[in-house]
């Protein structure tokens, strides 16, 4: 389902955006909040990618690329991909090239996302983590209609001061908040 925002194309990611994607990932600058997230090695992004074309088929949503409408160039990837036990919430997550950064995009994409995730399956709820000195991704959960529902350790984190936030589209039931902490 490719959709057409403002200013992108969102389209399902495919095998053969393998290489821009891994270009992406494995950028330092795009982890400035999470280096240990970082992709180092092709393999990581490949198992990254087969997982997300697997969601796009199992649930009929998933990641996007996020191109420029006209020349088609890769800004970034992201969207909305069940998690938890018996996917149990949407997860929204983003990543857009330093260059792509700072233009709405993010907010852009997470609009359409959590748009789309409403309409496949509303009774599942939207949910973003976050790490608490990352502003610019609070505030995007914030534009689009989340709400903070918990805040603590980042569990598996190297950082062993890194805090979690998590965001939600509406109140987590106490099975729904421990999913999202799995």
């Amino acid at each position: 389902m490719e959709l057409r925002t403002q200013n992108m194309i969102l389209a399902p990611v495919t095998e053969a955006d393998l290489e821009e994607i891994h270009a992406l990932y494995s950028d330092e600058r795009v982890w400035r909040h999470l280096p240990s997230g970082r992709f180092t090695q092709l393999s990581r992004t490949k198992e990254w990618l087969e997982a997300k074309l697997a969601g796009w088929e199992r649930n009929g949503l998933g990641s996007w690329t996020a191109r420029e409408p006209n020349g088609g160039a890769l800004l970034g990837s992201g969207g909305c991909d069940l998690r938890g036990t018996h996917a149990s919430f949407w997860n929204l997550g983003y990543r857009f090239a330093p260059e792509a950064q700072g233009r709405g995009l993010a907010t852009e994409l997470s609009r359409a996302a959590v748009q789309q995730a409403a309409r496949v399956n509303p009774d599942v709820p939207v949910v973003a983590y976050l790490l608490e000195h990352n502003a610019a991704s609070e505030a995007v959960a914030r534009k689009v209609g989340l709400t903070l529902q918990h805040r603590g350790p980042d569990a598996g984190n190297p950082d062993a001061d890194a805090v979690r936030l998590i965001y939600a589209n509406r109140a987590l039931s106490e099975p729904e908040l421990a999913a999202t902490m799995e």
